[in-house]
């Protein structure tokens, strides 16, 4: 062994090459054994995480290691279903060892005359089977007559398969796969056996790792590791990730076209507008902080696009658009990554995950959004959902260049595809000369054929079918079209060996407007082909387009504390009256007497049935005046101690009519128009101020933005604060979201110098999902920034919120 390790330098030394040759190789071996041993502990560590999963979790473990129903509790825990793997496991192993010997080995030894020699010499699939962390079940968003279900699953192998071909010997010797794994049960039936057939295919690339033996070994090493490994995931991304999919029928006869290729849930057109406050990646001998160049990726499953790059610049803008087919939601995400552009490797500046569950709902989400990852950052994205529709009017042409409608290519298979050898140019035909037996062989045996289909400037290949004149590619794709009256649809069908076209069709797009679905299924005549050459195809076009959001569904943005017009409805019989009032001021009104009392301590109840008495949608001001007068002696009698006291202050800030009815102002989204807003319901709410008389009050909107994944805590004002000094005081709102007192979480409105009645319009953001968020409790105190060496009282009031008791995703807002 040492002298075979000294064999290379003493080789360099003879034939006088350079010493950094020798360097060289040194490194590339000593970077082969980092990696070894870089997936050989990770192996390892995965294997302990999987034989005591409770210590590994108390021992700490990073939370990207616990398993999906620890932080979603709608993903369920399925133990018993894991227990039922590990007892069938075995007998799986078996099945699969006979599998690869009987159906694997003989195919392989059919694709290639160097691969005859293909044998596999070990087939051991090991103790550690696969484990199912968690399963989710959705109900409430798909059609009824299916189950949808997401696996999360993890395979840590110790499988070993080992082959030899011609004296190599290459092999496996650990796995480790991680996914997110849908089942779709579908079409339910009311007879045995119950399901039509079941769907199979992974939302995302899973995660793969493989731990080679023998010469594959070689795939370790650097440089060649990263392409194998990228190789691998895009051969089971062709077949597994979506738009592919597996379906399997579970009953005689059933058609699963329509299953194998649905058509697409709709279009997500993403406007990539701006950014703002980038981190600064570039820098100057490693000191002196410089500009970055950002750019964007943006991803849909499998799809990808990158933006172009601005030149050192930290607040870019791009206005770029692009557009992706959306097969699956709930299930797709939009995912934004910025970069910035170097030479050798480009920077993370941050990240951005959308649902498109969201999106879909509100139809046009304009906003920024803070990213994710970073210090600091904006991203200005605009969303707009296309719903995909069968209506030929709305396929008129873009002004702006943009695509009107969608084509989905079904490519079934072709049939008597000639064996001969056929070159065409400008519509001759000619048999291309025969030079040698070689060529006149390969002439003779069947073609191996696969399809290119061209649509505008965009051109998608299919899968190859070895050895066939009638291939079946069972294949989906996928079109933007700008002009449904001009464009076409080229087909043409090549063979792979021979690199030459067995035939070629061309479809007009505006045939399928002659249908009243838009629709296409037969088979094509083939030009520059034989007589009898058909390719069977089935051709869908579907429309875009932008529906009204719905106007029951309250939307939330980083805009919320922009107060727009406040819808107010006043129900009086089946008739409904809206009025809409300026964004709530604090108007200042001479001191009240002790025998009125301040319109907040009126029942809900009560206002609200003199308003409908009213019957008519008066100023605010105005209903206020004629409320306070028609309730005043009469609360003077029932509330004696609220009167008396609200007479402290010198005076009583008079609320709009909205207020006093607790109907939040508007917390609307971008890209709403300003007139949209929605009212909330009030809530009870437990105040804790320590003590028997009240501080004042605090003005608050509280609401789960779902498309943001955060709590939006809008500060709106405070009013009848109780002064701690004579001097006056300076309010400020501090807020934790309990149990988290971190200073790093800690939130902080600005400061309101000399005021009781302070109008903060301030709004925070906590990052958590709603499922942490219903656990938690917000602390909100209203705090006089006091000087330093003061003996001041500090702390103004306090009050804490049982989120788990409130309905986030509708809100509240509520003095």
């Amino acid at each position: 062994r040492t002298l075979l390790w000294l064999g290379p330098v003493y080789l360099a030394g003879y034939l006088g090459l350079s010493g950094s040759w020798v360097l060289l190789g040194l490194a590339l071996w000593l970077c082969w054994g980092h990696n070894r041993r870089w997936k050989r502990d990770r192996l390892a560590a995965a294997f302990a995480l999987l034989e005591d999963e409770r210590e590994a979790v108390c021992q700490g473990l990073a939370a990207r290691h616990l398993p999906a129903w620890v932080h979603f509790p709608d993903v369920e825990r399925v133990e018993w279903l894991n227990k039922v793997l590990v007892q069938a496991w075995p007998y799986f192993g078996t099945i699969m060892e006979k599998t690869f010997k009987e159906v694997l080995e003989p195919k392989i030894r059919a694709k290639n005359v160097h691969l005859k020699t293909c044998t596999f010499t070990k087939i051991h699939f090991g103790e550690k089977c696969p484990r199912i962390n968690g399963i989710k079940a959705y109900t409430k968003e798909i059609n009824r007559r299916q189950v949808v279900l997401d696996l999360q699953i993890c395979y840590i192998g110790d499988c070993e398969i080992h082959m030899d071909i011609s004296k190599f010997n290459l092999g496996v010797k650990g796995i480790q796969l991680y996914g997110t794994l849908r089942v779709i049960l579908e079409p339910l039936l009311t007879d045995a056996p119950f399901i039509g057939a079941v769907t199979l295919f992974f939302l995302q690339k899973p995660h793969l790792e493989i731990n080679w033996a023998g010469m594959s070994n070689l795939l370790d090493v650097p440089g060649i590791n990263v392409m194998s490994d990228s190789l691998i995931q895009d051969f089971i991304a062709a077949r597994l990730v979506l738009p592919n999919r597996i379906t399997v029928p579970l009953k005689k006869n059933m058609n699963i076209a329509h299953l194998r290729f649905p058509i697409p849930r709709g279009v997500i057109r993403v406007h990539l507008l701006e950014a703002e406050n980038l981190v600064q990646k570039d820098s100057f001998l490693g000191a002196i902080r410089g500009k970055s160049d950002p750019y964007a990726l943006l991803r849909v499953g499998t799809v990808q696009y990158r933006s172009k790059t601005v030149s050192r610049d930290l607040n870019p803008i791009w206005n770029e658009t692009f557009e992706f087919v959306v097969h699956e939601v709930p299930g797709q995400d939009l995912e934004v990554d910025l970069y910035d552009e170097d030479p050798d490797k480009d920077d993370f500046m941050g990240s951005l995950l959308i649902s498109l569950v969201d999106v879909m709902n509100d139809r046009t989400v304009d906003e920024w959004f803070p990213l994710s990852k970073t210090t600091s950052g904006h991203l200005h994205l605009k969303l707009e959902w296309l719903s995909l529709v069968n209506d030929q009017e709305m396929l008129n042409e873009d002004k702006k260049g943009l695509s009107t409608a969608i084509l989905i290519v079904y490519l079934d298979s072709a049939f008597n595809l000639p064996k001969n050898h056929f070159e065409y140019s400008n519509g001759d035909c000619g048999a291309k000369k025969i030079k040698n037996n070689k060529y006149l062989k390969k002439m003779e045996r069947e073609p191996s054929s696969f399809v290119l289909l061209t649509v505008g400037n965009k051109t998608q290949k299919s899968k190859t079918c070895n050895f066939s004149k009638d291939p079946t590619w069972g294949q989906a794709f996928t079109f933007f079209v700008h002009s449904a009256q001009s464009q076409s649809l080229h087909v043409e069908i090549k063979d792979k060996d021979r690199d030459s076209a067995l035939g070629t069709s061309v479809v007009c797009l505006s045939h399928l407007l002659k249908d009243p679905n838009m629709t296409l299924d037969e088979r094509f005549q083939l030009d520059h082909s034989s007589s009898d050459s058909f390719i069977k195809m089935k051709l869908v076009l579907r429309a875009f387009s932008v529906e009204e959001p719905d106007p029951k569904r309250v939307k939330i943005g980083v805009n919320a504390s922009k107060q727009g017009p406040v819808r107010v409805v006043e129900k009086s019989g089946n008739q409904q009256k809206s009025a809409s009032t300026p964004k709530p001021e604090v108007s200042i009104v001479p001191p009240v007497s002790k025998d009125s009392a301040p319109l907040e301590s009126l029942p809900e109840k009560d206002s609200r049935e003199d308003l409908d008495v009213n019957g008519s949608s008066a100023a605010p001001s105005e209903t206020v005046a004629s409320l306070n007068e028609t309730e005043r002696q009469q609360n003077a009698e029932h509330h004696p101690a609220a009167a008396a006291l609200h007479t402290r202050a010198a005076v009583v800030p008079t609320l709009p009519v909205v207020q006093e009815l607790r109907i939040a102002p508007s917390v609307t989204s971008l890209g709403s128009l300003p007139s949209s807003c929605f009212e909330l319901s009030s809530s009870n709410l437990d105040l804790h101020n320590g003590t028997e008389m009240p501080l004042g009050e605090i003005q608050l909107t509280v609401r789960y933005a779902s498309v943001r994944q955060s709590l939006v805590v809008l500060v709106n004002g405070c009013r009848n604060l109780v002064p701690s000094s004579n001097r006056g005081v300076d309010p400020y709102v501090r807020i934790y979201l309990l149990p988290d007192r971190r200073w790093s979480s800690r939130k902080k409105t600005s400061v309101k110098k000399k005021t009781l009645n302070p109008q903060y319009d301030e709004k925070f953001e906590f990052f958590e999902s709603l499922e942490d968020v219903k656990k938690r409790t917000l602390d909100i105190a209203v705090k006089n920034s006091k000087p330093f060496i003061s003996q001041e009282r500090k702390e103004l009031g306090k009050v804490q919120i049982d989120l788990s008791q409130e309905d986030l995703i509708k809100g509240f807002a509520q003095w």
